[in-house]
């Protein structure tokens, strides 16, 4: 455009704002958690393999003194006991599914922070997927932390099902007018 068409094309408005999921730093910031989430499973998957071929016991029963839990604590005790069941296969097992977990967040997160619009749709599946899972299970045990957890994975799914909504329906509006 020239000079005097582009001043008058501003003028009217004709030249349109990018649209404002062009850029959201809430969705980068969200990718940064997956990330960080990722890596953090990663960290706890290799910790489950550092314990293969170990006396899961002893090792409990040091990390109680350690940490100076009472040994005679009904909940202590109960942890004890059940850590004959784990054995090297489990662990493995655990370890495999934490991996896979890892992975999951991987691939939401660099989506989200490279802004590529599958993500969104992958985030908010996995996302809404797992929060009946989250308040099922803190319906047994709840604590502040998992009700926070499942407070902040419920703002996600509501914020890119309304974001997601916003850009399939936004070309329609403007078709119309």
């Amino acid at each position: 455009m020239t000079g005097k068409a582009a001043s008058s094309a501003r003028k009217t408005g004709s030249q349109t704002a990018p649209p404002i999921w062009h850029r959201s730093r809430i969705l980068v910031l969200i990718g940064m958690l997956k990330l960080l989430k990722g890596a953090l499973f990663v960290a706890l998957g290799f910790g489950l393999l550092r314990l293969l071929h170990r006396n899961l016991y002893h090792l409990a029963m040091r990390l109680v003194e350690i940490l100076r839990f009472d040994p005679g604590n009904a909940f202590i005790n109960t942890l004890l006991g059940e850590l004959p069941l784990v054995d090297d296969h489990l662990l493995r097992q655990l370890s495999v599914f934490t991996f896979a977990y890892a992975a999951l967040d991987f691939l939401e997160g660099s989506g989200l922070v490279l802004e590529k619009a599958w993500a969104e749709y992958v985030t908010l599946v996995l996302t809404a997927a797992f929060l009946p899972i989250e308040v099922l299970k803190s319906l047994h045990h709840p604590t502040w932390w998992k009700l926070l957890l499942i407070l902040a994975n419920a703002l996600i799914v509501l914020y890119l099902g309304r974001l997601l909504f916003q850009k399939n329906h936004a070309p329609a509006k403007r078709a119309k007018r």
